[in-house]
């Protein structure tokens, strides 16, 4: 058994450093407002919803040019798209090295943004879609010219999706739909939503439920608000869906199988979500841990005492199993089917979402009164990974998924 890391990994790294280095750092540096004691009024449109002010979004969009045109951007993509056929093992050191740097414009929190793309969509698509959907989709959605929400949860059915209320019927080559969607994330910009809705069977049956390609600005589609969350800027938006018409070929994937398209989805961004979180926990371990080291109280160092060293050493300990298990599930990613590893994708997942949270509020404690301050970026830290406890299949889900292989009950595909 060789726990050995593919001997080009390191070489990217720092060449993924000395871009950061060079062409991002300059740009942050101009505008800190975003990422100091101000980040979240100043990123926030408070009169407009609490959506993203397009400043901030115009700045993430300058940083994703620059990734982009050196080779950067699209590094997990497969070379048919400009990019560097990247493995999910690849991925799972890469977003996990760039959380560890700490917030910033090369990996910010806001929507996963990074210099190293997560594009779940564009997979998606290329899995699924035709070819006329590709054409149309995959490089837009990767320069930012087409943009996709996604809309699974609703008002009354979060985890239970197989119970969704949304239906579309046929309707002379077209489909009509009628529903309502919760939390569909970054809907404010998005040019089309990937909406879930049954078009056969009964509520809970796995089969029976078609995604389909709604553009925004179709009649009927609306958004009435949006939600204000724990971290902000927010943009969850509520959508409503009232006799949206949409012709045949907006379905993604096959009619009644639209399950499969949402578990790629997911599958596809937890194992990489899971290394950003373990990222962010280890950079506060390790800011907890030397400042606990410079601090000195009642005429000695914070970190002699037991106190501080043993929650910490824990929170260490976990860490390096966590890593250990996302690698792990990032590498049976790279070689099976993805519902054959969904439960090693669940097991990593949420245990590191778990540890970032624990590990902010350790750090936080570790500073006291500086830690509680919005001048450490412990606060945001928690506030934005807390939420991965919930979304993309909540702990309780994923736990279930766990038990399921291990007690053998219910399908493994």
């Amino acid at each position: 058994m060789d726990f050995t890391l593919p001997d080009h990994l390191p070489g990217v790294l720092a060449e993924m450093d000395a871009f950061i280095e060079r062409e991002i750092a300059p740009l942050q540096a101009e505008n800190m407002q975003y990422f100091d004691h101000r980040r979240e009024f100043a990123r926030t449109d408070v009169e407009h919803d609490g959506i993203p002010r397009r400043e901030w979004e115009d700045l993430l969009d300058e940083m994703r040019r620059r990734a982009d045109a050196a080779g950067w951007l699209r590094y997990g993509l497969p070379s048919s798209l400009g990019g560097r056929d990247g493995t999910n093992i690849d991925m799972a050191v890469i977003r996990e090295h760039l959380a560890h740097k700490g917030l910033g414009l090369h990996n910010d929190l806001q929507d996963e943004s990074s210099i190293v793309g997560n594009f779940p969509q564009v997979i998606m698509m290329e899995r699924f879609g035709t070819d006329e959907q590709r054409r149309e989709f995959s490089q837009a959605m990767i320069t930012g010219e087409r943009s996709m929400a996604f809309g699974l949860t609703e008002p009354e059915h979060g985890s239970d999706a197989t119970w969704m209320e949304t239906r579309a019927e046929p309707d002379g080559g077209s489909w009509v739909i009628n529903g309502a969607k919760r939390f569909n994330t970054g809907v404010h910009r998005a040019t089309h939503d990937l909406v879930f809705a049954r078009t056969s069977g009964k509520a809970g049956d796995a089969l029976g439920i078609t995604a389909f390609l709604v553009p925004t600005g179709a009649p009927g589609f609306t958004v009435p608000f949006y939600w204000w969350t724990f971290n902000m800027p927010t943009d969850h938006g509520e959508v409503e869906l009232k006799d949206v018409r949409v012709p045949a070929e907006a379905v993604l994937g096959e009619v009644d199988r639209g399950l499969e398209v949402a578990q790629t989805f997911l599958h596809e961004n937890r194992i990489r979500q899971a290394a950003s979180s373990l990222g962010a926990a280890q950079y506060c371990i390790d800011r907890a841990a030397e400042y606990a080291a410079q601090r000195r109280v009642f005429g000695k160092a914070l970190s002699t005492h037991q106190a501080i060293q043993w929650p910490l050493a824990e929170l260490q300990t976990e860490a390096q199993m966590v890593r250990l298990l996302v690698q792990y599930a990032a590498w049976h990613l790279d070689r099976d089917h993805h519902l054959e590893v969904s439960d090693k994708v669940s097991m990593a997942n949420y245990r590191a979402n778990r540890l970032v949270c624990n590990a902010a509020d350790r750090a936080i404690q570790t500073f006291g009164g500086l830690g509680y301050t919005r001048h450490e970026q412990f606060e945001h830290i928690y506030r934005h990974h807390r939420r991965y406890r919930i979304t993309e299949g909540t702990e309780e889900i994923q736990i279930r998924r766990v038990a399921q292989r291990l007690f053998g009950f219910g399908s493994r595909r």
